[in-house]
């Protein structure tokens, strides 16, 4: 899409704020109204349509996106948005050990441990914990737990949560975030620990770097959102 548009500004809308472009109010690609109840969110998304080149990017527009998800996705059915989300309660990254190196091992334990106790005491419940990769069955009581925990979070945080369950594997990561309990970069080194672990031992590789540099990105953007929406 060509840019079309000189001014962006932040309008009053329905009791939140709004996105106009020369006047004209901004849709979600659903065409619903693109309204927010956060004046600091309203104002990350009018600069991002502001940044915009002769091109429009909408990798470059990561808040406009999020928001887009809440309001098209989330929000119209939020159990069937967040239920992908909920079904990571069975297989949390932090459950799963290497069964081969001890000092991998040990950082998982340091790392891993506090998130897995924190989870444990806010919603009472207990993890099993193994080595290896072969699955292993979680207590009935845990997962409908943290399921129940996915599906009390709002439309709104839950389009910024997806994106830091999914890149991270582990729904506690994300719950934590949410919760504000940990912080995000604490968070972030946790979920990446075992590549990091194996990056300092064998050595770098460009492409994983790479990867590893946009999910980052992604991984902040949510952060970021979530923070927005205080």
């Amino acid at each position: 899409m060509k840019r079309f548009w000189k001014e962006v500004a932040v309008a009053p809308e329905d009791g939140g704020w709004g996105i106009a472009l020369d006047g004209r109010p901004v849709r979600t690609p659903q065409r619903a109204p693109l309204a927010v109840t956060s004046l600091a969110l309203a104002e990350a998304i009018a600069a991002e349509w502001q940044a915009q080149g002769e091109t429009v990017d909408p990798a470059a527009m990561p808040m406009t996106g999020l928001t887009n998800a809440a309001i098209d996705l989330a929000s119209p059915g939020p159990a069937a948005f967040a239920e992908p989300i909920a079904a990571y309660a069975a297989t949390d990254l932090f459950c799963y050990r290497d069964d081969r190196d001890a000092l991998l091992q040990a950082e998982q334990v340091a790392a891993w441990n506090p998130l897995l106790t924190w989870a444990e005491e806010r919603f009472g419940i207990e993890f099993v914990i193994t080595q290896g990769i072969l699955p292993v069955d979680q207590p009935a009581e845990t997962v409908a737990a943290l399921r129940a925990a996915v599906f009390a979070v709002d439309p709104w945080r839950m389009a910024g949560m997806t994106p830091l369950v999914t890149l991270g594997g582990s729904l506690v990561a994300g719950l934590a975030r949410v919760e504000e309990a940990f912080d995000a970069e604490a968070l972030w080194d946790a979920v990446r620990l075992d590549e990091l672990y194996q990056e300092r031992r064998w050595g770098t590789d460009a492409e994983a770097q790479a990867q590893r540099a946009a999910h980052k990105r992604d991984w902040d953007n949510a952060v970021r959102f979530l923070g927005l929406l205080a």
